[in-house]
């Protein structure tokens, strides 16, 4: 039992954090807006080189990449560092946004998890008639690195994805630096985050959703799964839990390649160049380039 001092500064602190959640989602429900309504802010994209549906794949790069965002993310915002780094070198690069709520704008990532898949299962498709390609290679950041595992695991998405590259994902859920655990001495906190914000409460270590998620092994066949961590992430805690294990399964702590890297959880989805040519290795291991500090100025 936590001391009676301690109880009551942790609920005041709860109370402040619930007061600052209901004025970001002010009325939102636990239904994602239908995928369409991304459609703008993809377009917007396609300007910098990517979202580009005429875009057809090389045969250096037969298949399209596909990049998933974070929690709070969006199709532009998460990826304005590795989208250009990818057209740059010869890819057609694609964003979608997902995990919408009503009346939240820019913010998504925040509708339940198992309802993002189905709107990534439907853009992939998008994708794959639009370039002519029979498979996907997907590159996602953060929710964005462990959402798309369901699309593979439960909505057919494994034969349609060649590969699965993870930017701090939250593979097996996250204490949040141990605060998740807090939960049970806050009555109706837990309710709240399901209610407003079920793609949260999704992410929580031990979560019904990560239970399913990972029941049987963390991957399917047929795919090749590559995860960049970095030692300083503070969302994604412990790090480790972002590894996966299982056939065709690559884990990399970006400190292994730059140990000056101090990337934490935001910084290395969203401008890492050292992780962004790892990134690149992921998509394309036949012509694979060593990984080191010099890559930041690549």
């Amino acid at each position: 039992m936590l001391p009676q001092s301690l109880r009551r500064a942790l609920r005041a602190s709860a109370v402040l954090l619930l007061a600052a959640a209901a004025t970001l989602v002010p009325g939102a429900a636990a239904t994602a807006v239908p995928a369409q309504a991304a459609v703008p802010a993809q377009a917007a994209a396609a300007g910098s080189g990517w979202n580009d549906f005429a875009c057809k794949p090389s045969a250096a790069h037969p298949r399209p990449v596909v990049l998933v965002h974070g929690t709070f993310g969006n199709s532009v915002d998460n990826w304005l560092g590795l989208a250009p780094y990818l057209v740059k070198r010869g890819y057609c690069v694609f964003s979608l946004d997902y995990g919408q709520l009503p009346g939240v704008p820019f913010f998504h990532g925040l509708g339940p998890i198992a309802q993002s898949a189905e709107q990534l299962d439907a853009y992939v498709d998008r994708v794959l008639a639009a370039t002519g390609a029979a498979e996907a290679d997907l590159v996602g950041h953060s929710q964005g690195g462990m959402m798309p595992r369901h699309y593979l695991k439960f909505l057919g998405g494994a034969d349609k994805v060649n590969a699965l590259v993870g930017i701090a994902p939250d593979n097996h859920g996250t204490t949040l630096l141990g605060l998740t655990r807090l939960l049970p001495y806050f009555p109706g906190v837990g309710h709240l985050l399901n209610d407003k914000t079920p793609g949260l409460a999704d992410q929580v270590a031990g979560s019904p959703f990560m239970t399913r998620l990972n029941a049987g092994g963390d991957t399917v066949p047929g795919v090749r799964y590559t995860v960049i961590a970095t030692r300083y992430d503070e969302v994604v805690t412990p790090y480790r839990s972002q590894y996966l294990d299982g056939p065709d399964v690559t884990n990399v702590l970006i400190q292994d390649r730059c140990a000056l890297d101090l990337s934490e959880h935001v910084a290395i989805g969203i401008l890492d160049r050292i992780a962004f040519h790892e990134v690149a290795n992921a998509l394309d291991p036949a012509r694979a380039t060593p990984v080191s500090c010099a890559s930041a100025l690549s």
